[in-house]
């Protein structure tokens, strides 16, 4: 097991846009492990590479349902609307309200680089956009619609 420190907003790396990933290697491999020991730790539900500094199109989330990990993924169907809180882990202690489709069609890799798609609705369409969307450089924070509030105001 080894925990990366999860860099937070601010810093660079999470403003940049991740390269394609076009080989498995045991590097790829460790990193991959990584992430779920860094995301199961952090509590969270998804966690991209460049959240550990590292700019390569790899993803990982788990809603509860068993890992899933996304290797170069783009969504290439959606539908509906959803609107709820959302945080990251790279944001820690706040939270936004963001508007995701519903439902999410995702073209991905597995670790084997075979081509699959996977289908999320309502949780896993929100992580999987959210994800996603680190890969590209972008954080969640500039699609709050009213900014962002402290995850302790709420539980005053």
């Amino acid at each position: 097991m080894a925990l990366r420190k999860i860099r937070e907003m601010g810093e660079e790396v999470l403003t940049k846009h991740c390269k394609e990933v076009t080989k498995m290697n045991l590097r790829t491999k460790l990193l991959i492990n990584d992430l779920f020991d860094t995301m199961y730790e952090a509590g969270g539900v998804g966690l991209a590479a460049p959240q550990v500094g590292i700019l390569k199109r790899i993803a990982v989330v788990d809603i509860g349902d068993g890992p899933i990990v996304l290797i170069n993924p783009e969504i290439v169907g959606q539908d509906g609307e959803q609107t709820g809180e959302e945080g990251c882990l790279s944001v820690p202690g706040k939270y936004g309200i963001v508007t995701r489709p519903n439902y999410v069609k995702v073209k991905t890799l597995t670790e084997g680089m075979e081509e699959v798609f996977i289908e999320g609705e309502e949780l896993l369409a929100r992580a999987l956009c959210h994800e996603i969307e680190h890969l590209d450089g972008k954080l969640y924070v500039e699609l709050a619609e009213d900014g962002l509030h402290d995850v302790e105001d709420e539980k005053e």
